[in-house]
């Protein structure tokens, strides 16, 4: 298993939980200030939600998607992340691609300088029919994306994830051993899943692999037709809950202190403990 640096830039983790509207420029322009309003608490490394610059639907998609060459988000978070002197994790926008005519739920990632170093196309898309409370598919108009990422910093390596992607393990298990220090997922649960587990699940992501996990969803809105849980969260390698929120508008803070990673995968060598004679290692599995 691939180690990260202890001796890495120190890093300060901000989630957004956006209130989302109809107003695309509405929604880059609140992003925007809240972006500034991280960076100037000493944020470092900041997180936008899933979907955050239109609203979250599969009818909302094909209206709101756009060219990551020439679409105005895209240009506005290279913006955010260059004002901001600070790595942006530009949680999700509906990527329309002109290669191929499809349209995808795409996470681009920044750095200092406004340029991008990774971009994330949602790998599992959110097909889910639970009878009586929710129905919901993205695949009626998203295509999935065909890779998984990981982003080098100033702080250590980082995995991106997006939403219905931290439901399965080896996304998260592939990228701890391949050196990443944390999972970042944007994402909007919602009321019925967010309950049951929105926080077990990145609980489970942490916990499994000793590495920090977040989740950024937008702010609820129980005037659209999505209500999203909300409750930002970031946890800790061992599991704990550093910060969290609730359901409105605002930012959480936390250090992530690679030092303590470490001092708690000592305590509990899973990395050296692996049984790879009994079972595979998924990280060197070829598809």
């Amino acid at each position: 298993m691939a180690t990260t640096s202890t001796t890495a830039t120190p890093c300060k983790l901000a989630l957004i939980q956006l209130a989302v509207t109809a107003d695309k420029q509405a929604n880059l322009d609140n992003a925007r200030t809240h972006v500034l309003n991280a960076a100037s608490n000493g944020a470092n490394l900041i997180v936008l939600p899933e979907c955050f610059n239109s609203p979250y639907g599969t009818k909302h998609f094909p209206q709101y998607a756009e060219s990551l060459k020439e679409g105005p988000s895209v240009k506005a978070l290279s913006a955010m992340a260059k004002d901001a002197k600070a790595y942006l994790i530009g949680g999700s926008i509906p990527e329309h691609d002109p290669t191929d005519d499809k349209i995808y739920n795409t996470c681009t990632v920044y750095n200092p300088n406004g340029e991008i170093i990774g971009t994330h196309r949602k790998v599992h898309l959110f097909d889910i029919d639970v009878p009586g409370k929710i129905r919901f598919q993205e695949s009626e108009t998203l295509s999935a994306g065909k890779q998984l990422t990981h982003v080098d910093t100033d702080f250590g390596k980082i995995g991106i994830g997006i939403c219905y992607d931290i439901r399965f393990p080896e996304p998260a298990m592939i990228a701890a051993r391949q050196g990443c220090f944390a999972m970042i997922y944007p994402g909007a649960f919602n009321m019925t899943t967010g309950p049951l587990h929105w926080e077990l699940l990145q609980r489970a992501r942490a916990v499994d692999n000793q590495i920090f996990v977040a989740a950024c969803s937008p702010a609820r809105d129980l005037s659209a037709d999505y209500h999203a849980w909300g409750h930002s969260t970031i946890v800790g390698p061992s599991g704990d809950v550093l910060e969290t929120m609730d359901e409105k508008q605002g930012i959480i803070y936390a250090d992530l202190d690679l030092k303590k990673m470490h001092e708690f995968r000592q305590s509990i060598p899973l990395i050296t403990q692996r049984r790879f004679d009994l079972y595979a290692d998924v990280s060197k599995v070829k598809p």
